[in-house]
């Protein structure tokens, strides 16, 4: 009896001790709740609890702790028992219950919480939040009876870590991706005072054969502070980085394809940031457009998304608001523009949610109107966040970040395997060459997709070398649209060679490849507007300025039957004539071309002509004539086969040889 007596005394005074210990806890933390400091009092709140599960008031701040947390949905069950153990504790607390319901996507029992507090006095002050908040759940009771067939997998340990890793952004060919993380080992070495957490720095991973590489600290643009990635332009060449200066504002750094680095982030101007918020941007795969968000007077909602086109010196134009039907009342921010340059996708609390930011798309119709914007529908969006999505030139893989249960840290990147194809063609290769004639572009792949939802843009890649010594050059890029000799994309090859550009579909492209020193290449690209996506990887070699070295003129137009010069062949002419000033003592000669149609005399006077015409063009504008000569060869040096149509096209041709320097 006296060992039972003196267990039950310790019993009783470890209880007590626990006790006191929990009361104070839960005093502890509600000074940090009061305080707002919510991600501090919530593990107080939890440890106090396991002493006193029953204490209503700490499950309703618990609850409410995590309704400001990344895991929103843990609300639930703290919420539900403040409720049975203290219905009136607070006025809010069934409005409170219907939000936690809501993040754990029990749409339907929220509704029913959302209308029971509508019946109550306390709901007046709240009406256009309840209505909205309702609206969600009718929408997320329809998403989830439809869900779209997208498959949400998480990319990752070799990119993702324990640590917050978010805002992936991708090359249209998903070839290179940029990310924000606050891992350890960021540039300051430093946490921030505000949260615990590592500074924001830009990380880098390149993919090769299927799979993404380590990621890399972009050390050149990151500093001590907050540097968030928000874009990264087609090619994989232009970065936007968000700091946190002023507002917040949007920096860019392009890559040094000589230097094999970044260089420093320089503003945007004073058109695109403000005092105000400017979080996100996208930008056109012509570089002459970007969209980004701003909360600066003047718009429809909080976050409004804008556009701003690049002037003649470089610099980005005043900023237009984009109005209805993209922006709404509620923050609309995260632009996305596809390659295509038609479709946009954005981040919206308006709009048709199912709660918190839902992302949208809209594309735009003739006359410049967007569409009205389409939800992504579950499992793309749901109840929480979803933010930040970007998606490939072929509408295959979406990408972004989500905090979900058995991921690596807080915040993951995952990627979402869009709807599946419809129709998919099988790949094909051409290679072109001739004992007769030299064609720099030595191997030329085209392959097709077609898409569900399908995206019209052709990515043309591949490699730059020299046609000698094989070695990777960087050269330009330019691509033109013929039909005004309008210059819509310049790039850089890298230290490899390589190069990216996007030619989106319904219009006639010259694209050229330009060194110093060299010949300049050029292909013509027609992309009927019908056109779905296809990649092309063009390999090209260049030769030097040299006596014998011929290239053939791709983007040099007759109309049939004619040898009057098109206005289309404008863009490449310009080319010769700034190789004729380049180097000024070169003689050239321009031979014309035709295919096996008609009798062999017909052509050949024909060919003469068209070579004479282009020779005439380069006298009118200054060049010499003792430095031109011209041949027409008609039908006598076929590339090709004149078998086919395909054939008999790469046959009629305008071609250029040095003869002197």
């Amino acid at each position: 009896m006296k060992r039972f007596l003196i267990f039950c005394s310790t019993v009783f005074i470890c209880t007590s001790l626990w006790g006191q210990s929990a009361k104070r806890l839960l005093r502890e933390a509600d000074g940090l709740f009061e305080e707002k400091l919510y991600h501090e009092a919530l593990p107080l709140y939890l440890e106090g609890l396991k002493a006193e599960p029953d204490h209503a008031a700490a499950n309703f701040k618990a609850g409410l702790c995590y309704l400001e947390t990344l895991y929103k949905e843990k609300a639930v069950g703290h919420l539900e028992k403040a409720f049975r153990k203290d219905p009136g504790l607070d006025p809010r607390l069934l409005m409170f219950l219907g939000e936690a319901y809501q993040y754990d996507h029990q749409f339907g029992k929220a509704l029913q919480t959302y209308t029971a507090f509508g019946k109550s006095a306390a709901s007046r002050d709240f009406k256009e939040h309840l209505d909205r908040k309702m609206y969600e759940c009718q929408n997320g009771i329809r998403y989830m009876a439809d869900p779209v067939k997208a498959q949400i997998d998480n990319i990752g340990g070799v990119i993702n870590s324990e640590f917050p890793d978010y805002a992936p952004v991708i090359s249209a060919d998903e070839s290179v991706m940029v990310f924000t993380s606050r891992r350890e080992g960021s540039t300051g070495k430093q946490v921030s005072l505000q949260d615990g957490q590592y500074y924001e720095d830009l990380y880098i991973s390149y993919k090769v054969a299927g799979n993404w590489t380590a990621p890399r600290n972009i050390m050149e643009v990151n500093t001590e502070k907050h540097d968030a990635c928000i874009a990264l332009s087609p090619d994989g060449k232009q970065l936007f980085i968000y700091r946190d200066s002023r507002g917040g504002d949007i920096y860019s750094s392009t890559f040094d394809a000589i230097q094999n680095t970044w260089t420093k982030p320089q503003s945007l101007g004073d058109n695109v940031n403000t005092k105000y918020y400017e979080p996100s941007v996208s930008m056109t795969s012509d570089g002459n457009l970007i969209y980004f968000s701003s909360n600066r007077p003047g718009g429809l909602g909080g976050l409004d998304i804008y556009v701003s086109r690049k002037d003649s010196k470089g610099n980005w134009g005043p900023a237009v608001n984009l109005g209805a039907p993209i922006n709404t009342p509620y923050d609309d921010d995260a632009p996305f523009i596809h390659a295509d340059g038609q479709t946009l996708y954005f981040s919206s609390r308006g709009h048709a949610g199912m709660g918190g930011y839902d992302i949208y798309r809209s594309t735009n119709e003739a006359g410049g109107r967007w569409s009205q914007p389409e939800n992504l529908g579950y499992p793309i969006n749901t109840a929480g966040e979803d933010s930040y999505f970007v998606l490939s030139a072929d509408n295959r893989h979406g990408y972004y970040a989500s905090a979900k249960e058995g991921g690596y840290g807080e915040k993951d990147i995952y990627l979402i395997s869009m709807p599946r194809p419809k129709v998919m063609l099988v790949a094909a290769t051409r290679t072109i060459e001739s004992s007769k004639a030299t064609i720099t572009a030595k191997s030329l792949e085209i392959r097709q997709v077609k898409l569900e939802n399908n995206a019209n843009t052709t990515i043309l890649k591949g490699r730059i070398t020299d046609a000698f010594t094989k070695e990777p050059l960087i050269a330009d890029v330019v691509l033109t649209n013929n039909e005004n000799a309008e210059v819509i994309g310049e790039h850089k090859s890298d230290s490899a060679g390589t190069y990216l550009t996007v030619m989106p579909s319904g219009k006639n492209y010259r694209f050229a490849v330009e060194k110093n020193g060299y010949l300049f290449h050029s292909e013509n690209f027609e992309i009927p507007p019908s056109k779905g996506y296809q990649e092309i990887v063009l390999d090209v070699e260049l030769k030097r300025v040299s006596v014998g070295s011929r290239i053939i003129l791709r983007n040099i137009f007759f109309d049939f039957d004619q040898a009057t010069l098109k206005k289309e062949s404008t863009a490449e002419l310009l080319n010769l004539l700034e190789i004729m000033s380049q180097v000024p003592k070169l003689k050239i000669e321009i031979s014309g071309h035709t295919d096996s149609k008609g009798s062999a005399d017909y052509n050949k006077k024909l060919s003469e002509r068209r070579a004479r015409a282009v020779v005439d063009y380069l006298i009118a504008k200054g060049v010499a004539p003792e430095r031109l000569t011209f041949k027409g060869f008609g039908m006598e040096k076929p590339l090709v086969s004149n078998d086919d149509e395909e054939g008999r096209a790469l046959n009629r041709r305008t071609e250029f040889l040095i003869v002197g320097n």
